[in-house]
């Protein structure tokens, strides 16, 4: 554990150095719905799956908070996050799009949220694998408030794609390919078998969380 919180401490200021630039450039929620067209034929589409590494649902991005969504496309854009189809759009983004489609994403989910309930007790096989990993230290004691902006909401979103992210911070040899470069998240991450990492999913995808897809009328 000790070890744990050493890695936080240690790289969460290279994290929140890396989203300080985009913090800096105020989004507009109403440029971002213009903006999305790139982004609605997947995440405004429920129940919509993507296939690359492997078939999982694509991520509830309406309700997300904007700090997150912009470190996101900032890393897929730097190729920090290891993904052709996300890094394609983010490489055809300005800073003021990113910024712009993250405030109008974080809107998009807030009209109909209601506040996040308490996370009800995991298993102790569960507990303990929280408890390792120092989860709560970013995402919050419930998964849906996390404390620094550009960290993401976790709770309710889809199991399998949380799966499928986890394991990418794992990189390995694999890393070139399908990985995330993220200190923390690899430090973390490499701690857990699979099977591990997807017991947390389970647990953080079956929460109360304001993450939603909010359906493109045109796809309806």
């Amino acid at each position: 554990m000790t070890k744990t919180w050493t890695i936080l401490a240690g790289l969460s200021v290279a994290w929140a150095t890396g989203a300080l630039h985009a913090a800096e450039i105020q989004g507009d929620p109403g440029a971002g719905a213009r903006k999305n067209a790139q982004c609605i034929g997947c995440h405004g589409i429920p129940g919509y799956r993507a296939t690359f590494p492997q078939v999982h649902q694509v991520p509830m991005i309406s309700g997300q908070g904007a700090g997150y969504i912009a470190a996101a496309l900032h890393a897929y854009k730097k190729g920090e996050r290891k993904h052709p189809t996300m890094r394609g759009v983010a490489e055809s983004l300005s800073d003021q799009d990113i910024a712009d489609l993250a405030a109008y994403y974080q809107q998009s989910g807030a009209a109909s949220a209601a506040a996040p309930q308490p996370a009800p007790a995991p298993t102790p096989d569960v507990a303990a694998l929280l408890q390792k990993g120092g989860c709560v230290a970013c995402h919050g004691a419930n998964f849906a408030q996390p404390l620094d902006p550009a960290y993401p909401k976790l709770a309710g979103q889809h199991a399998d794609y949380l799966f499928v992210a986890l394991k990418a911070y794992k990189g390995e040899g694999r890393a070139t390919l399908i990985g995330r470069s993220n200190g923390i998240m690899a430090g973390v991450a490499q701690q857990f078998s699979n099977a591990e990492l997807q017991a947390l999913a389970g647990y953080m995808g079956a929460l109360d969380g304001g993450l939603r897809t909010v359906p493109e009328p045109r796809f309806r």
